[in-house]
């Protein structure tokens, strides 16, 4: 009897143990959420790895790169980089990823470039596809938006979830209110699941429609332009807290002195009939609207300059010239947008628009099958070209990171004869 109960007891205690150790085992799998107070300042860290993942939305800043060039400049002395992986009709279940190859399934495939890419910071941009099945859609895409949340909580980075974009242009005003309406029910599910997960949310859905009535921001009232992707970098920096990039600058001349703001530094108070000359203390590079686009609702470096003499003056910098006003004009403040800051600017986002073209064509490339896929035993020796397009990558990063830092210009102000 006595043997009897000590065997028992003794099992029990395996039992127990087992169990304990299969549901520590199973609690330690779960992936634990990343969040994030919305109201924490937001900032990339020496390091990151930012990945944008999503369909068309991200996909097509391919051929802008304003969102990377937003945020790269943002924090010039830190080691961060992105990488875009958007698709064109994708959904929370990459089902635009599917290849002649299966498997990888489509899915598999999303799992796998979202691992590959390794991410620190997730902007995610999903709901404008799966919104076209309206309300019956609801439940699956919430479904599948919490799957890849888990996904990128266990890869151990930070997720920002974003809204659709409206349409802004419909065969008839009663189709477009329709389709909008269902957008928002799946921003709305989005911004939910996002309090639930404490993961931050960007509403870029009524930013994009108030401006639109005042900007042409796309081509055919879906996909944004270069202007439309313009002002989703800077909602985005607005959204996520960021301050502006430049401040207004002042200077007061009278009696042969001149007085300046904070941000700028007085070389040369201009007297005895020479030129003004100053410094500005620009903390980022700025942010340029489409070549072909004038004015916009984004001020630039606003100078402004009270107490000149009648007259036209030319403003410089480091001898190059930026522009021309009247005195009453510089009193008013001139908008600057153009100089060797916005020629810096330029040359870093084809750096971008380069360095990420290699990489569309190393993780996607047009004939796949044949080099990843079933066929890889004809062309498949071409993989090794695809991973060597790392060392070039690697490199346009370095030259992105030496870019982006602003360089302190010398500008000087001479009056026309």
């Amino acid at each position: 009897m006595t043997t009897s109960k000590v065997s028992t007891t003794l099992t029990y205690i395996i039992v127990l143990f087992l169990f304990l150790s299969t549901g520590l085992a199973i609690a330690q799998n779960k992936p634990q959420s990343v969040s994030e107070s919305p109201t924490t300042p937001f900032e990339l860290k020496n390091g990151d790895r930012v990945v944008f993942l999503g369909n068309s939305l991200f996909e097509n800043d391919f051929q802008y790169g304003y969102l990377e060039l937003a945020l790269t400049t943002r924090w010039p002395d830190r080691d961060i980089t992105f990488r875009n992986l958007g698709w064109s009709g994708d959904n929370v279940f990459g089902v635009a990823r599917s290849t002649i190859t299966n498997p990888p399934t489509a899915y598999e495939l999303l799992m796998e470039h979202i691992t590959k890419a390794q991410p620190t910071v997730v902007f995610v941009a999903y709901g404008g596809i799966e919104a076209q099945d309206g309300e019956a859609g609801l439940s699956t895409f919430k479904e599948g938006l919490t799957k890849l949340l888990d996904k990128i909580d266990q890869l151990g980075a930070k997720t920002i979830l974003l809204s659709p974009i409206p349409i802004l242009s419909a065969d008839s005003t009663e189709n477009l209110a329709k389709r909008n309406s269902m957008l928002e029910l799946y921003a709305s599910t989005i911004a939910k699941t996002a309090a639930e997960r404490g993961k931050r949310y960007i509403d870029i859905f009524k930013p994009i429609q108030d401006i639109s009535k005042t900007v042409r921001l796309t081509e055919n009232g879906i996909h944004l332009n270069g202007t439309g992707y313009y002002y989703l970098a800077t909602t985005l920096e607005k959204s996520l807290g960021l301050s502006a990039r430049n401040q207004p600058v002042t200077l007061t001349m009278s009696k042969g002195a001149v007085d300046a703001t904070a941000s700028a530094k007085i070389l040369d108070s201009g007297t005895n009939s020479a030129p003004l000359k100053f410094i500005i203390d620009e903390h980022y590079l700025p942010l340029p609207l489409p070549v072909d686009e004038a004015g916009g609702m984004v001020p630039g470096q606003i100078v402004k300059i009270t107490g000149l003499k009648k007259g036209f003056y030319t403003l410089t910098a480091d001898n190059m010239e930026v522009i021309t006003a009247s005195a009453k004009q510089w009193e008013e403040g001139v908008d600057i947008r153009q100089g060797v800051s916005f020629e810096q600017v330029h040359e870093l986002q084809q750096m971008i628009l380069k360095k990420n073209e290699l990489f569309f064509f190393q993780y996607r490339p047009p004939n796949t099958t044949y080099i990843l896929g079933m066929r890889a035993h004809e062309q498949g020796r071409h993989a090794k070209g695809l991973e060597d397009r790392s060392i070039i990558i690697s490199w346009l990063e370095g030259q992105i990171a030496v870019n982006r830092t602003p360089t302190q210009r010398v500008y000087q102000l001479t009056l026309l004869k």
